[in-house]
């Protein structure tokens, strides 16, 4: 397994984070338990998971299986850097939802209680909130670091500018400010190369990637039958991109690789990007990607890539001079 630093913190993580969305409504208990022993062992020492999920089976479930697991196998919660998030609702209450400084602490001590564990390595905003000013959120935040329940503090589809706010009013209060951004991008949806990924650089930010394989589109025929490649919306977007995924079907058959591995490693080819949000829905999924962060793509088949999927590029050259 490879490791790299996250942001500007001292901090290391494997390259494939080991996403849990799937533990709950995809995939039971007892394959999510074995899954993450597989990850474990495989050195995967990075865990994602957020307090709303859970799906049908209701929010919270998630990071319930996830804290059995860790009650379990107490020896490991040390060896991992386990991550959450907070934004998204979790009841009917209006104040149940969003970062106001109320409701950041009251999510973190739920989740803490789900989890079974004492403190959350990485405490992540799952969206921005526009209603909530900066400081209110850093002063919540700075709040829970100081009481020893989080770490570190970062984002999740936060736009170039946020960042960039956040970061600013983090100098001023003397924080750390955000370490990380979890955002959407893969050879698909490549807009995050605008400003997301720039704002990250300048400030000292991972980027983890969320959807890396676009819902699966990108899997190609690599899905066991199982997974979201089998919905009609991924169908129908395939269709709509035939072309485009038969000729990166034929690029990765010639290198001898599966597209899900090249999908993958393309991105851990790219600047600034510290880890990839995998959700294995089974062992084998897991097992079949474990190899990506040795894989060395050459520049002959990164500027093939590029054809494919045209690099969008920075703002403003992308669109102005």
């Amino acid at each position: 397994m490879e490791y790299r630093q996250l942001g500007k913190s001292a901090l290391k993580v494997s390259t494939l984070c080991l996403g849990t969305m799937n533990f709950g409504p995809r995939t039971s208990e007892e394959e999510s338990f074995a899954i993450m022993d597989d990850a474990m062992e495989a050195g995967i020492n990075f865990f994602d998971t957020a307090n709303q999920y859970g799906g049908k089976l209701g929010v919270g479930t998630t990071e319930t299986i996830v804290g059995k697991w860790l009650t379990q196998n107490p020896q490991h919660r040390e060896k991992i850097v386990l991550a959450t998030k907070v934004h998204q609702p979790m009841s009917d209450d209006v104040n149940d939802r969003g970062l106001s400084a109320r409701h950041i602490r009251m999510a973190c001590d739920a989740s803490l209680k789900r989890l079974n564990v004492d403190h959350i390595d990485l405490y992540q905003m799952h969206h921005i909130d526009r209603t909530a000013p900066a400081d209110e959120i850093w002063q919540a935040m700075d709040q829970l670091v100081s009481q020893g329940k989080i770490t570190y503090v970062g984002s999740s589809n936060f736009p170039g500018w946020k960042i960039a706010q956040m970061n600013e009013r983090a100098q001023v209060r003397h924080s750390l400010g955000l370490v990380s951004e979890q955002s959407l991008y893969n050879l698909i949806e490549r807009r995050a190369e605008l400003e997301v990924i720039p704002a990250c650089k300048e400030y000292g930010l991972g980027v983890i990637t969320w959807s890396p394989l676009s819902g699966g589109l990108l899997a190609l025929n690599d899905d066991d039958g199982t997974g979201r490649r089998q919905s009609k919306s991924i169908k129908s977007a395939a269709q709509s991109r035939s072309d485009q995924l038969t000729r990166f079907g034929d690029l990765c058959s010639s290198i001898g690789e599966t597209a899900t591995a090249v999908a993958l490693a393309w991105l851990l080819h790219q600047g600034g990007v510290t880890s990839n949000i995998i959700g294995p829905g089974s062992r084998a999924q897991l097992a079949s990607v474990l190899h990506v962060p040795t894989m060395q793509l050459s520049h002959e088949t990164l500027a093939a890539i590029d054809e494919i999927f045209p690099r969008i590029g920075t703002a403003p050259e992308a669109y102005a001079w």
